[in-house]
Parts: C-alpha cells; sequence; structure tokens
C-alpha cells in the first residue's frame, strides 16, 4: 500500500506562507479497483486532474511545500467532505451523520465517486460500507493530517497562510459537478476560459491574491475568469479564514492546453505551460497578506 500523498518540499526546516496541494493528479489504481470497476483504464481516468502535479513541480523552488494525492480522484475524491456519500453506491445504511443530499453526492460524485466525470458508472456492483472506511482511513484522513500541518507551520512562521489549491477542468462541459447555469454563463462567452479562479466570490481569501494571479496569467496572454463555472471546492472553503488571515485560492487550469484529452497524452505545449506556471508561482511569492483587507460587507 503506497502512501496517500507524496511531499515536494523546499529546502530548510522552514518556508513562507505559501501551501500548494493537488489533490486530483494522484495515478496509482490498485488492482482490486480496477477489477471492481466497469470502466477501461482510460475512461477511469477521464476524472483525473492529469500531470497537476507536475505542471506545480517548481514550487519548492519558491519557498512553498506542495502536497500531491498518490490515488486517483475516482477512487476517493479529497475534495470532498468526508461524509458526502453517495446512498446508492452502498449497499449498506449509511452512517445517520453522511451528506447524503448535497449536489456533489446527487450527482454521483461524493467522497467515494459513483461515477468518472463524464457521467458514467464506475462500478457493475454497489460496495459494502467498509470499502468507504478503509479508502477514507488509509488515504483521506492523512492527506487531510498532512495539509492541515502543512498550514498550521506556514501560518505560525509567517503569521498568515494561503493555500494554492491546483486542478485542471477540462475544455467544455463534460463534467456533471458544473452546474447547469454556469455551463450556461461560461458558454456565452464563446469559449472557455483558460485559467479559472475560485475564491469562493471573495469569501476564501484577500482580493489582492486573486487579482495578483489574474494580472499574472492576463500578462502571459491566458483568458482568465473568476468563480465561473468553478469557484471553488471543499477545500477552499475549509481551509480559508480571512478573518484569521487564513487565505484559499483554487486554480483551475484548461486541459486544453497541455493534453489531449481523449488520449491523455501531454502536448508539445506542456513544457511551455510549466514555465508559465513557474512564473505565476513566482507573482504570488512576492505577495504580502500579513495586512489583509477586510472582507467587504454582503
Amino acid at each position: 500500500m503506497l502512501p496517500a500523498y507524496k511531499y515536494y518540499m523546499p529546502p530548510g526546516p522552514d518556508f513562507g506562507p505559501f501551501v500548494y496541494s493537488s489533490p486530483h493528479s494522484g495515478r496509482c489504481y490498485p488492482a482490486s479497483f480496477k477489477k471492481a470497476s466497469r470502466l477501461c483504464a482510460l475512461d477511469l481516468r477521464r476524472s483525473e486532474d492529469c500531470y497537476v502535479d507536475e505542471l506545480f513541480a517548481s514550487v519548492p523552488d519558491h519557498g512553498a511545500p506542495l502536497i500531491a494525492a498518490t490515488y486517483p480522484r475516482a477512487y476517493i475524491d479529497l475534495n470532498r467532505d468526508v461524509m458526502e456519500l453517495d446512498p446508492l453506491l452502498f449497499r449498506d445504511p449509511l452512517p445517520v451523520e453522511a451528506k447524503t443530499t448535497t449536489e456533489r453526492v446527487t450527482a454521483g460524485l461524493g467522497t467515494i465517486p459513483r461515477v468518472v466525470a463524464i457521467g458514467v458508472p464506475i462500478y457493475s456492483n454497489s460496495l459494502p460500507l467498509v470499502e468507504a472506511e478503509n479508502r477514507i482511513s488509509r488515504i483521506y484522513h492523512p492527506y487531510h493530517a498532512a495539509l492541515a500541518r502543512l498550514l498550521k507551520q506556514a501560518h505560525d512562521q509567517n503569521g498568515w497562510s494561503v493555500l494554492i489549491d491546483c486542478h485542471s477542468m477540462p475544455s467544455g462541459p463534460l463534467q456533471q459537478d458544473v452546474k447547469a447555469r454556469d455551463i450556461q454563463a461560461q458558454a456565452a462567452t464563446n469559449s472557455y476560459a483558460d485559467f479559472v479562479l475560485g475564491d469562493r466570490h471573495g469569501a476564501s481569501c484577500d482580493p489582492r491574491l486573486t487579482v495578483c494571479a489574474e494580472e499574472a496569467l492576463s500578462k502571459m496572454g491566458y483568458k482568465v475568469s473568476r468563480n465561473v463555472p468553478y469557484a471553488g471546492g471543499y477545500c477552499t472553503d475549509h481551509y480559508s479564514n480571512r478573518h484569521e488571515g487564513r487565505h484559499a485560492l483554487q486554480i483551475e487550469i484548461n486541459r486544453a492546453l497541455y493534453i489531449n484529452e481523449h488520449t491523455l497524452t501531454k502536448k508539445s505545449s506542456f513544457r511551455a505551460l510549466v514555465k508559465d506556471i513557474n512564473r505565476l508561482v513566482a507573482a504570488l511569492s512576492r505577495i504580502d497578506l500579513s495586512s489583509s483587507q477586510p472582507m467587504a460587507a454582503e
């Protein structure tokens, strides 16, 4: 059994206020999972944030740690509340505290997904609840414990902290976890953005952080959207508290920029995007949020 995550740490015991997380780029598919699935290997990978950990590999060079998932999103989704369990997936009764009616669970995209991102069922048969419990204890809890430790250290050492939650997105409305109204709003722009910055509509981070990321990417020629169609998920919400100087920003990268979305192989543009992500990380590393701006009144 492999560890739940990989660390990429900057040199020395201390680091700056930034922590980067890639919870969906894991690509270790257990043999038992592949046997239980009705899908081929390529279809299982449709939910993967392919190579996002590699895109952000320069993060330690800028004084920040990167934590990346080992196991794939189709196996366990680390960007969900631990109790988002799907009653349609399990043959046993769920705990009374299970959150069975959230939008994600209803779409089949709970902590243990029932479908891949394109909406196709993963399993031939329902699962015993103990399977979810094992994945959660072996993977979910260790990952979040490690991420929480990194953020605490960053905050303790700097007086403020930032989680950059790193993801990729399809170039079209292929995922069930995109709300219909967001698909329509995005479609109205005639093309999907290259990057989507999710700050939960200003709630999860100081606006200067979002502005810095947007300006850096725009200057490189990328089309940037804020919060549409992705405003930030569980991690962005859970690990942010602006009043305490704890900020979180989700970054979604259009997969068409760097992979063939049908074969999931890297394009020749992959290296150029790595260089641009390095420039983005460098720009973010220069920001100082030690004196955070107050939240705007609702």
